[in-house]
């Protein structure tokens, strides 16, 4: 750990932004750029030799890809900026919305020969959802193919004509080293050597004419977001100085303006004017204004004022549990001040905790802070009971921020351990693993005797197990789930009988019952009717036939699975004065029970899941193809945004793998949401299998 101890910055000093994008579209290397020529670093590390600060964890180094966010910080003329590098592997998401929920500004990333991508779409959909400030950088300039202002247009084609230009680039493309400011009307020119050095001078004759229209259209879209602006604007024809200033930093707020920039971040090439940008125009905390929460004691919304109110409170959107230090805690601070010894309330369980030392994060080195002012990011070690989506407040402040909304799980998977014996310690590991990343999710199916666990794709999966392996020593095997069948019958069978009877010297047993079975609309569940008259059978029997019948259904009749949707009423029966007792009973009200439904037409049923795919129009015909190959019943189609989204109802036992399957089929471009929606009856041919395999496996456990 640094012995350094970081400097303290009030709110109106602080920026937050987190860096989003598509994979690939170059965000560790933006990062590690606008550290190294802002002087928090003395050399650029590289994604390709695992040197980055930012993917410091052994899977990112190893797949060169990021998995978590990383928090980092420097400097740029006294304003402090928090950097939020996030993954762009949709199977990480949970890791962007973390981010976004707590940033002041997105930075988001396009690729500058491809452009706007699936993940672009999608993380734009959730700075959207949080009202986050964007502003966008065409990365990655100096590549062969490189097309500014395709890219530019796509931009403005998927999100709307309050995207605008205030760099445009000289020559993209293998030479590039010049750009254009349209904010400055200066030609910059910078030194290809990742210095970020570079000179300032009078733009061009031949590019005159073309940067003075964008400057226009820059400045008048400023003056659209406000009427006193507008004025000037008719006056002068331009704004300038302070109105200038204060009108983009309005726009930039009330998200009705998002720039667009040039970079070529690997050769440090437009950082350091996207830092000054950052710095002189880009929402502080206090720009962003109030924020709106929940009082946990009356439940009524109060406003929280980071300028004025003074009690401490903060808002954990991360943790990471970490060898020999314990488990770290990312938090924003909304109120007040927090400092080493405060003792604070976890508003969301109601238990105390208090402050140990405070740090600021580059990567993975944690720099000792005395004190963390409202609107600024820190991390704490060794919280007791405290996880993602925390508020902790001062006892005399009660208080509840939002929670982060995670999507819900695309994928799932049954596990089991290689070794016997393990079984709590892959519980414990599952558990922590979930605190630390909320879109993984673990559930324990009894009837089905199995572990699922869910997430975000195969790789989110594959991650996870690696790390129950790394911390926990212990090994899984991921293997396909069993899919909760449920068995019913079709036809009312009016008299299944059963006599329980056995004598073997001393003491017999004897149970004789008459049952009707009834099938019951679907979702109804079970009932049981007691009609038996004159006490052919005695009442303090009853309960024991109840339970027979009970555990006849749970264990199923026709393939193992449970039976639902049935009514059985006991009308008549008979009993010995002496051998007759409750086991008995339950016998011969389990055998009768599977003796009638079998006569009671019975079939399968299966899981249906309502399923939504969003993809691309040019991707429709597959996408429906493969679903109504899947069994899958298209249920209509309309439109999100520059997308179709595809309704339709899908067997859940065709759904395995699901979203590894789209994302080849739509070339990454297609997501996928879905929920159980009801069972229904499985043809014949499908259900005879599943029979022919179940006795198959009790043969084989026999």
């Amino acid at each position: 750990m640094s012995k350094t101890v970081a400097k303290e910055y009030t709110a109106d000093k602080i920026r937050t932004l987190a860096l989003i994008g598509h994979g690939g579209s170059g965000k560790t290397t933006m990062t590690e750029s606008l550290l190294f020529l802002s002087g928090a670093t003395t050399r650029m590390g590289r994604v390709e030799d695992g040197s980055t600060l930012s993917d410091y964890h052994p899977d990112e180094i190893e797949r060169k890809i990021s998995i978590n966010t990383s928090l980092l910080f420097t400097e740029w003329q006294g304003t402090k900026i928090n950097i939020l590098d996030t993954p762009g592997y949709s199977d990480f998401i949970g890791e962007v919305i973390g981010a976004l929920r707590v940033a002041d500004l997105a930075l988001v990333l396009l690729k500058a020969v491809e452009g706007v991508e699936v993940g672009t779409e999608i993380v734009w959909e959730h700075a959207k959802k949080y009202n986050v400030p964007a502003v966008f950088v065409v990365n990655r300039l100096d590549n062969e193919n490189a097309a500014f202002d395709r890219v530019v247009e796509t931009a403005k084609d998927r999100f709307g004509h309050d995207v605008v230009v205030a760099q445009f680039p000289v020559n993209e493309g293998l030479p590039f080293d010049s750009v254009i400011d349209v904010i400055r009307m200066k030609l910059l020119t910078f030194q290809r050597d990742s210095s970020g050095k570079f000179t300032e001078s009078e733009i061009p004759s031949d590019l005159v004419q073309k940067a003075t229209q964008l400057h226009e259209e820059f400045i008048e879209k400023i003056a659209e977001t406000d009427e006193e602006l507008m004025n000037k604007f008719f006056e002068s024809g331009t704004l300038e100085g302070a109105d200038l200033e204060s009108g983009l930093k309005r726009a930039l707020v009330g998200r009705k303006i998002f720039p667009i920039f040039c970079a070529s971040s690997a050769l440090g090439i437009g950082i350091n004017p996207l830092l000054q940008f950052i710095a002189q125009y880009c929402p502080s905390p206090i720009d962003r204004g109030s924020v709106k929460a929940i009082n946990p004691v009356d439940k009524k919304e109060i406003t929280v004022d980071l300028t004025t109110t003074k009690e401490p409170s903060f808002f954990v959107f991360k943790t990471v549990s970490e060898e020999h230090v314990g488990e770290f805690s990312f938090f924003r601070v909304y109120s007040g001040e927090i400092v080493p010894g405060l003792d604070l309330i976890n508003q969301s369980n109601n238990k105390p905790e208090r402050i140990g030392q405070l740090y600021v994060m580059r990567g993975k080195e944690r720099i000792e802070v005395p004190k963390l002012y409202a609107g600024d990011i820190g991390a704490v070690v060794k919280l007791k009971d405290t996880h993602i989506n925390n508020t902790l407040s001062s006892a005399s402040f009660p208080v509840l921020y939002p929670p982060i909304e995670f999507p819900e799980p695309v994928i799932r998977m049954a596990i089991k351990p290689k070794s016997k014996g393990d079984e709590d310690k892959i519980a414990n590991g599952l558990h922590s693993l979930h605190e630390e990343d909320p879109t993984f999710i673990v559930t324990v199916d009894g009837k089905l005797s199995q572990t699922i666990i869910a997430g975000q794709g195969e790789l989110h999966l594959l991650i996870v197990t690696k790390r129950l392996k790394q911390k926990f020593g212990v090994e899984v095997e991921l293997t396909e789930p069993k899919i909760p069948y449920k068995e019913a019958m079709r036809a009312v069978v009016p008299d299944a009988e059963y006599k329980h009877k056995k004598q073997t010297g001393g003491r017999g047993q004897y149970g004789h019952v008459h049952l009707k079975l009834e099938p019951l609309p679907r979702g109804k569940g079970f009932e049981f009717v007691d009609a038996v008259v004159g006490g052919v059978v005695p009442g303090r029997f009853i309960p024991a036939v109840e339970k027979g019948v009970q555990e006849a259904m749970q264990r199923g009749v026709l393939a193992g699975y449970e039976v639902v949707d049935v009514r059985v009423t006991i009308f008549d029966g008979t009993y010995h004065t002496v051998d007759s007792d409750e086991h008995s009973f339950k016998i011969a009200g389990s055998m009768a029970f599977k003796k009638g439904f079998l006569e009671g037409k019975p079939v399968l049923l299966e899981p249906i899941n309502e399923v939504e795919v969003v993809v691309p129009e040019e991707y429709m015909g597959d996408v429906m193809g493969d679903l109504s190959s899947r069994r899958g019943k298209i249920l209509g189609m309309e439109s999100e945004g520059h997308f179709q989204k595809i309704k339709a109802l899908v067997p859940m036992s065709e759904l395995h793998k699901y979203s590894t399957v789209l994302r080849s089929m739509t070339q990454g471009r297609g997501i996928y949401r879905t929920n159980f929606s009801h069972y229904d009856e499985m043809p014949k041919e499908i259900a005879d299998k599943v029979i022919e395999s179940s006795e198959k496996s009790k043969e084989e456990e026999a």
